[in-house]
């Protein structure tokens, strides 16, 4: 997914200092397109917090109302220095990219592309599952490998039942099961799932800091609240997560990784390290896609969507730095 803010912000990405406590993060509405936005629950990145683990970005979206097709209707866009990671609880969303995938997600299933060094894709909702009802998560590459070349990864898990929980994992690892998409830092990313009146105790990794992305349910997270769309964060030390439905079902997404440890500017849908290289980035963007029509250079062309590219927006008229 895009991000289409007319004025993104900038933002500056490095790892903290994580206490136990757990960091109750509010989202943020944002309209992804022209009138008909989809609106999308943003909790990630916040100024307060920009990463758990690698995890650098995160949407969710739905149950949209609308019967019409094409709630979604993500025009070809770019990407750099990450992956997006696709997740659906409801509806069906076709993938194009410039690596000449096409491919469908659907419940249960996730997407992953890794940008590398440059792709660009289009996300569209299919008329014949609706309503639209998912999150779009992005993970930050580290230095060594936000070069690498571009590729496209498919991946049905199989559900796992601990206790009263049932989880699908996604990325990375968790109770013996493991996602077979690529990772290039320590991470991990499922679905979890409890009956109401239930509780678990997942045995994670140490050194992770984790999140849980509460889809439906009012759940407990080591004994604090975390209301439904929020995000609740833990930092590293704990080898248990204590996590409690309610009164209840409880729908979330748990995401978590070792600190990432450098700091990353993100703007638009570009992730890079300086002011100079996403200015450069964004120029090539314009200049190879835009303007040019040439296709044959970093971002390579995206065949079979119905419509123009996203131009980028006008960088600001200050150079991007960090923020406090």
């Amino acid at each position: 997914m895009s991000n289409v803010e007319r004025d993104p912000a900038e933002v500056v990405c490095v790892a903290g200092e994580n206490p136990a406590a757990v960091e109750i993060l509010e989202p943020r509405e944002v309209p992804l397109g022209g009138p008909r936005a989809l609106k999308v629950r943003r909790t990630l990145p916040q100024r307060k917090r920009s990463l758990v683990g690698a995890w650098c970005f995160v949407d969710s979206y739905g149950p949209t109302p609308s019967l019409a097709p094409r709630t979604m209707d993500t025009p070809p866009h770019p990407h750099t220095g990450l992956q997006t990671v696709s997740w659906l609880y409801a509806g069906r969303i076709e993938h194009r990219d410039s690596v000449g995938t096409l491919a469908h997600i659907t419940p249960g299933q996730v997407n992953l592309m890794t940008a590398g060094a440059g792709i660009q894709h289009s996300e569209v909702s299919t008329a014949d599952a609706r309503p639209l009802h998912g999150v779009q998560l992005w993970v930050a590459l580290p230095d060594e490998h936000r070069h690498v070349a571009p590729f496209f990864e498919h991946y049905v898990p199989e559900p796992v039942r601990f206790g009263d929980a049932t989880l699908r994992v996604f990325v990375g690892e968790l109770l013996g099961s493991k996602a077979t998409v690529t990772g290039f830092t320590r991470l991990v990313g499922a679905q979890l799932d409890l009956p109401a009146g239930a509780s678990v105790r997942l045995p994670i990794e140490r050194e992770f800091e984790h999140g849980l992305v509460v889809d439906a349910g009012a759940p407990t997270l080591q004994g604090v609240p975390v209301p439904a769309a929020r995000l609740g964060v833990v930092g590293t030390g704990l080898s248990e997560l204590d996590i409690e439905a309610g009164t209840e079902p409880l729908r979330a997404l748990l995401i978590g990784g070792e600190p990432l440890g450098e700091r990353i500017v993100m703007w638009w849908n570009f992730v890079g390290r300086d002011h100079d290289e996403i200015a450069a980035l964004r120029e090539q963007w314009q200049a190879e896609v835009i303007h040019g029509g040439t296709h044959s250079g970093r971002f390579g062309r995206v065949d079979g969507y119905d419509g123009e590219p996203l131009p980028a927006p006008t960088l600001p008229n200050v150079r991007l730095r960090p923020r406090d």
